[in-house]
């Protein structure tokens, strides 16, 4: 029971994180990655999640806003 806040916390950082980058709202959406990219590190170090998967998660999400905003220029 003690992990679900921690992991809750992570899932909530992630969800706003994508959908500020699926509104296109890039400058917000960085910060919000950043947040989350944090709270996957505390994380990893409390061993609520393994280092290898909050990696792979902080990954993604730093992926899914690089492709975004390279669209985003690409179309402009």
């Amino acid at each position: 029971m003690r992990n679900k806040s921690v992991r809750t916390h992570c899932k909530s950082d992630i969800d706003k994180a994508e959908q500020l980058i699926s509104a296109g709202k890039f400058d917000e959406a960085q910060a919000a990655v950043k947040a989350a990219a944090r709270q996957l590190d505390k994380a990893a170090i409390k061993g609520v999640l393994h280092k290898n998967n909050a990696s792979r998660r902080k990954s993604n999400l730093v992926a899914k806003l690089n492709k975004a905003q390279k669209a985003k220029t690409a179309s402009a």
